[in-house]
């Protein structure tokens, strides 16, 4: 799998960040590509699957994919990186992106928190 040299158009990946919501609660499980359990790439592979997107199941590697953007610039659908590339999700809007945790499984957090402020890698619009 070779990363897209195309955007994939705004209303897919805004389409991904309302689908992702659909598995609030799922529990984590490593390696989980869902729909029963997710790790944190696994849901963003699945949930970019369901709108024709193909990307790897693997953080690191899915931030090769796509455009950089700033956090002033992103937009529901980004993907958003932390923890040198070790976990990831996908950006909502208005502060919060959705992704799988060990605990808790699906969940929306805040970029702001600062776990994940002190964690910022990038991010990357698909």
């Amino acid at each position: 799998m070779s990363p897209p040299t195309e955007e994939v158009a705004p209303s897919r990946a805004a389409a991904a960040a309302r689908i992702a919501t659909r598995y609030l609660g799922a529990p984590y499980v490593w390696g989980g590509a869902g729909p029963g359990g997710f790790d944190c790439s696994g849901l963003v592979t699945h949930v970019f699957a369901r709108v024709g997107v193909s990307i790897p199941h693997n953080a690191a590697q899915q931030y090769q994919y796509g455009t950089a953007v700033s956090r002033a610039q992103l937009e529901p659908g980004d993907l958003v990186f932390f923890n040198r590339l070790h976990h990831n999700g996908i950006y909502l809007g208005r502060g919060r992106f959705i992704h799988a945790t060990k605990p808790g499984g699906v969940k929306i957090s805040k970029l702001d928190d600062d776990w994940f402020m002190s964690r910022w890698v990038g991010a990357r619009r698909l």
